[in-house]
């Protein structure tokens, strides 16, 4: 996701419309409606789908009716809740576009700011400075993503009526007992949401979205799809690239995370050490800056508070070994910005005050939101004896940052969940275009691993800290303007 609404791995926290019944139309190739998005002034224009797409040679001439309009265009396209039942129930997709500024359309580009449930068109509509060049040659089309209604995400799609609730991350079970409970206590948070609408929520893994853009792709009636997924949205591109690969013409996966992995506890590990990076750069920065005592000191926080919370002067607040190793990462990650600020809350903790650790705002432990899109990609632990074993694992190849932030700890909140793991981690098929990857600090590794399946694959690496390129990095951004119009990458290990 990206940087400027704060949107990350965890959902979006304000409550969703309830759900509205969509017409039962069939999703086809016909021409889309467009018209003045809710709260948009443009023109209202209705055009023809294009009809002649980019080719591996680059962008070709299409024929679609030019018009010429202000601001974004919506347009609503009715697909199936459950794609396993193309005829059953529809529910609404609702798109955006902002057509190209320089003439005839050269193609489009589809776009997903991740989230999940990032709103695309709310998005778009403020961010369309970031569009302006690639704008002169394609339409950007964006769309709601299906379930994240309008009260809690913006979003004009089909919502899923839940309140998506901050959830604290688990702590680690550490018997049977534990796992039991824990267990109980993720059904009832997810029954509370699928008891409202069980078929749309027991479809909204990001396979449930890929199939959705492919739908998108073809309402547009491009032969091919141009995609960019920011963060989470990189998971809905691997889907896409597993189902339809013959249907790729580029894909650039931005600030991402590896859902192609063909050993998922290796994947694991390499999280865990990109997070022991980032603790060892801060250290680094440490020996340099006048807090060169602060990883000894750390060391023997963190081994305290496994047996001892460290309490904080917030009532009720005290941290465990896991949750001072969460907010760490977050701070490490960002930089010289931060590290002073963790420099300090690490002496203030060592002498037994953790208050610097606790957020200024919003739940005071590491936290995500309802996970219904992340408990059907994310593998689960099978039973306690796999569980335990992975965690004193990524410990051990981790010392300081330990389990935190990985995946392994994120999907305790998944154990117990009432619908299956729909859309596992697959490799990526052969036959793929080369795709195009971006990323700053451990971002850009995990999307390395994703594009080494894929020959001819470039990531554009940030040596810096941030959450996604395309938006706040120009160097980045031209790179993949270039990628998305003509289909030329960058040369191999580019650095922005």
């Amino acid at each position: 996701m990206l940087k400027p609404l704060a949107l990350t791995l965890t959902l979006l926290s304000t409550p969703l419309a309830p759900w509205q019944a969509a017409p039962t139309t069939t999703t086809g190739t016909t021409a889309l409606t467009w018209q003045p998005c809710p709260g948009d002034t443009g023109a209202a224009t209705t055009t023809k789908p294009t009809t002649s797409k980019p080719t591996d040679s680059g962008p070709a001439d299409t024929t679609a009716t030019k018009t010429t309009t202000t601001g974004l265009e919506c347009a609503d396209l009715q697909v199936p809740a459950d794609w396993q039942k193309p005829e059953g129930r529809k529910i609404t997709l609702k798109l955006g576009r902002l057509k190209a500024t320089g003439g005839t359309a050269k193609g489009s580009v589809l776009v997903s700011y991740g989230g999940p449930g990032a709103p695309g068109i709310a998005m778009t509509r403020s961010l369309q400075s970031w569009w302006t060049d690639l704008r002169k040659s394609m339409d950007i089309v964006t769309w709601d993503t299906r379930g994240y209604g309008a009260d809690q995400f913006q979003g004009l799609s089909t919502g899923l009526p839940c309140t998506w609730t901050r959830i604290p991350l688990a702590d680690v079970p550490q018997d049977d007992a534990d796992l039991g409970r824990l267990s109980d206590t993720n059904r009832g948070y997810a029954e509370a949401c699928r008891l409202k609408d069980r078929e749309l929520f027991a479809n909204m893994s990001s396979a449930d979205h890929a199939r959705d853009m492919e739908a998108i792709r073809k309402a547009l009636g491009d032969d091919q799809l141009n995609y960019y997924g920011a963060s989470y949205a990189g998971f809905y591109g691997q889907a896409y690239a597993r189902l339809f690969p013959a249907r790729v013409r580029t894909m650039v996966l931005d600030g991402t995370w590896n859902h192609s992995a063909a050993d998922w506890q290796r994947e694991l590990e390499a999280m865990a050490a990109t997070n022991e990076q980032s603790m060892r750069r801060f250290f680094t920065w440490c020996t340099r800056n006048d807090c060169a005592e602060v990883p000894a000191l750390w060391r023997k926080l963190i081994a305290r508070a496994a047996s001892k919370p460290i309490p904080t002067k917030t009532p009720n607040v005290a941290y465990k070994t896991g949750d001072l190793q969460s907010f760490a990462l977050g701070l490490a990650r960002q930089g010289t910005a931060a590290w002073p600020k963790l420099a300090t809350a690490i002496r203030k903790a060592s002498k037994g005050d953790a208050s610097d650790f606790v957020p200024a705002s919003g739940a005071r432990y590491p936290d995500q939101a309802t996970p219904v899109t992340e408990c059907t990609d994310w593998p689960r632990f099978a039973d306690l004896s796999q569980l335990t074993a992975t965690i004193k694992r990524l410990r051990k190849l981790a010392p300081n940052a330990g389990a935190a932030n990985t995946f392994a700890t994120s999907t305790l909140n998944c154990i117990g969940w009432p619908v299956p793991v729909t859309n596992p981690p697959a490799p990526l098929p052969t036959g793929l275009p080369p795709l195009l990857g971006a990323g700053a600090w451990g971002e850009s590794d995990a999307t390395e691993r994703i594009l080494a399946q894929v020959p001819g694959s470039v990531t554009i690496h940030h040596d810096g800290p941030g959450h996604t390129l395309y938006g706040t990095n120009p160097c980045a951004r031209d790179h993949i303007n270039a990628y998305f119009t003509s289909r030329t990458l960058p040369p191999s290990k580019t650095q922005c």
